[in-house]
Parts: structure tokens; C-alpha cells; sequence
């Protein structure tokens, strides 16, 4: 039971402190940062990262690293433009297949072109973490500069635009107010749902629950939460797409990291390798599949990058993969592997969003909110370490 109230407890204190932190940085900019239009953006612009974010938590969670997924996610954001731009407009020159040089089928090829060439290259670097038995470290920082160079060579430093209508939609869209309010309604309901359903699971059998009035609070919390963001969307344009297409895969991979085997294998490596071992976990074949996942999602996030810019650039995913780490830590990650919990990285995600968002703002130099991410991260990691001590 104190474990269980130990893990809300870092829960609710990771969600009160963004609560603070919007309201300071609201009262800081004179309400600029408080209005639907700027927390819509904050979303939009937040979301790019929180896709790496997602891969990020079950990467540290089986005690690896990536320090190359910035660079992928701009190597396959410029894949996904040339792909509009230049190579399927030649292909349909030389074949006839006009059809496939603008509209929905020149946006599907781009998106799962970033996509796969994002699981391929996470395959690659899997390989040699896996197999070859190179530290993480190592192979990604070597795949960040193979993969900023390859960009670089792509793009010649040049510009890459613009993009298909069609595809800009993954970007910049919006939902109708009409269907936002709906999917709020279900997020609502299904949240009640499932949290009287895991009540009932737990006590079926015999397993710790918090007190009634904890959960009931935590699941008005969450409701309110839903409810403030619909609303707060609803009075701009919508909730944008990139948020739901986020919400949706981070909804799936929590699933898999929480109800599935392979989810389970991953953090029994981060916690103990050795043991995980012993049990007959297939250590090697996990961590490889765990590095194309991360390709993936730094596909997805290169594609959303690239939509929502309209242009895909040379410098396009710099410094990515450092918030999506800072975001997991904050989100309670732990860099020892072993545990980390992907919603709470979106937060992480949103608290970092919301110190760039809100600096802006303010017209704070550019080098002083180097400086802060910087020092919010280093606290992070000091109150992740100090927090296993007192565990141990």
C-alpha cells in the first residue's frame, strides 16, 4: 500500500507542478500564456518532441540510451518532403502515375516512408546494441552524426518545400469542435470505467487499492483535466491532430509497456538484466525491437515535424532527443532503467513545452533558457537519485 500511495505521490507532484508553473508563467506574461490559442499552440509545438518522448520512456526503461533520435526524426522529416517534393513528382513522370504526385497518395507514401525509414535505422543501431554488444551511447551518438550528415547531404543546407496540402493536414489540422466535444465525452467515460474496473480487478485479487476518497479525487482530477483541455481547444479552432494521433499512440504503447509480454520483458532488463536472463527473457531480441520502436516514433515525429513547418530544414530535430530525455526524467522515468511510466512523460513533455512556450513570451534571451532546461534537468536527475536511495 505505501508503494502504491509512494508512486501517486510522484504522480500528483509532477501534475501540481505544472499546474504552478502555468500559473507563474501566466501571471509573468500578463496572461499571454493562459489564452486557447497559445495553449493550443504550446500543444501543436509540444507534441513533435512527446513522439520521441514515448519511444524515449521504454528505451531508459530497459537501461539504454538514444542520443541519435533528434537527428533521425530530421533525417526522416526531409524524406517526407523530398518524397512530395521531388522523387514521387519523377516517378510519376517517368511511369504516368500522376495520381501519385499529389493528394492522399503522395501524403500516405511520405508519412510511411519516414516511418520506415525510421524502423530501419532503429533496426540498424538495435543491431549493434543488440548483437554487436556496443553501448548505446556509443552507437547512437554515432548514429546522430551519421544521421545529421545524411540530412545535411540531402538537403544540401537548402529548404525543402513546400509540402502537399494533404500532408500538411497531419500538422496543422484541426478537429470540429462538434467532434472534439464527443471524443471528450468518451475520454471521460472510459476514464471513470476504467478506473472502477481496476478497482474491482485489484480487490478481486487481494492486491493493495488506494482509499476511496484518493481515487475518487484522482479520477475527477483526470476528468477535469480532459474537460479543461476540450474546452480550452474548442474556444481556438479545435483540438489539433498532431495532439490526437500523440494521445492515440501513447495510448497503445502504454498498453503494450503495461499489459503485454513484451512490455514486461523491458522493464524486468532495466531493473536487473541478470535476472532477466536467468528467467529466460530473450534479452537481445527485446532491445532490438525496443530500438525500432524508437525509430518509428522519431519517424512519425520527423512527418509531423515537417507537416506542421510546411518545410523540411537542414537543422530540422536539433537537440529533440535531449528534451524527450528531460521529459522522461521529469515524467519520473529513472535513468537506471527499470521503471517509467509513458503518460507521465507526456507531462514531462508539457512541462518542457511550456518553459519554451512561456520564455518566448517573455522575450527571454535565448541563452538564458538554455540555461534553465538545463538546470531543470540536472534537478530532475537529482531528485530521481535521491528519491532510489531512500527506496533502497
Amino acid at each position: 500500500m505505501k508503494g502504491l500511495l509512494a508512486v501517486d505521490m510522484r504522480s500528483y507532484t509532477i501534475v501540481l507542478a505544472l499546474v504552478v508553473l502555468w500559473i507563474v508563467l501566466s501571471l509573468l506574461s500578463d496572461g499571454a500564456f493562459f489564452t486557447p490559442r497559445n495553449l493550443s499552440n504550446l500543444f501543436r509545438q509540444g507534441s513533435v518532441v512527446a513522439f520521441i518522448a514515448v519511444g524515449m520512456v521504454l528505451v531508459i526503461a530497459a537501461g539504454q540510451i538514444d542520443l541519435s533520435a533528434g537527428s533521425l526524426a530530421g533525417l526522416t522529416g526531409a524524406i517526407a518532403a523530398l518524397m512530395q517534393v521531388r522523387w514521387l513528382p519523377a516517378l510519376a513522370q517517368r511511369t504516368g502515375w500522376t495520381a501519385l504526385a499529389s493528394g492522399w497518395p503522395a501524403a500516405i507514401l511520405a508519412i510511411c516512408a519516414a516511418v520506415a525509414c525510421g524502423v530501419a535505422l532503429g533496426a540498424v543501431q538495435g543491431v549493434w546494441v543488440a548483437y554487436g554488444k556496443v553501448p548505446a551511447f556509443i552507437v547512437t551518438l554515432g548514429g546522430s552524426l551519421v544521421f545529421r550528415g545524411w540530412l545535411l547531404g540531402l538537403t544540401r543546407g537548402v529548404n525543402i518545400a513546400p509540402m502537399d496540402p494533404k500532408f500538411q493536414l497531419l500538422g496543422q489540422a484541426y478537429l470540429s469542435t462538434g467532434l472534439g466535444t464527443a471524443l471528450g465525452v468518451i475520454a471521460v467515460a472510459a476514464v471513470i470505467a476504467y478506473r472502477i474496473y481496476s478497482r474491482i480487478n485489484r480487490q478481486r485479487y487481494g492486491l493493495p487499492v488506494r482509499p476511496v476518497w484518493l481515487e475518487a479525487l484522482a479520477t475527477v482530477g483526470v476528468c477535469a483535466m480532459i474537460i479543461f483541455f476540450v474546452t480550452q481547444m474548442n474556444s481556438y479552432r479545435g483540438i489539433p491532430v498532431p495532439v490526437i494521433l500523440l494521445l492515440a499512440l501513447a495510448g497503445v504503447f502504454t498498453f503494450i509497456a503495461t499489459r503485454t509480454q513484451f512490455g514486461r520483458h523491458v522493464y524486468a532488463i532495466g531493473g536487473n538484466i541478470e535476472a532477466a536472463r536467468l528467467s529466460g527473457i530473450n534479452i537481445r531480441q527485446s532491445i532490438f525491437k525496443i530500438f525500432m520502436v524508437m525509430g518509428a516514433m522519431a519517424g512519425v515525429s520527423g512527418a509531423v515535424l515537417s507537416a506542421r513547418l510546411n518545410v523540411a530544414t537542414a537543422n530540422a530535430g536539433s537537440q529533440f532527443e535531449l528534451n524527450a530525455i528531460a521529459a522522461c526524467v521529469i515524467g519520473g522515468t529513472s535513468l537506471a532503467g527499470g521503471e517509467g511510466s509513458i503518460p507521465m512523460a507526456l507531462i514531462g513533455a508539457l512541462i518542457m513545452a511550456s518553459v519554451d512556450n512561456g520564455m518566448s513570451l517573455m522575450n527571454v534571451e535565448s541563452f538564458w533558457q538554455q540555461i534553465i532546461k538545463g538546470l531543470i534537468l540536472a534537478t530532475a536527475v537529482l531528485i530521481d537519485v535521491n528519491s532510489r536511495k531512500g527506496q533502497d
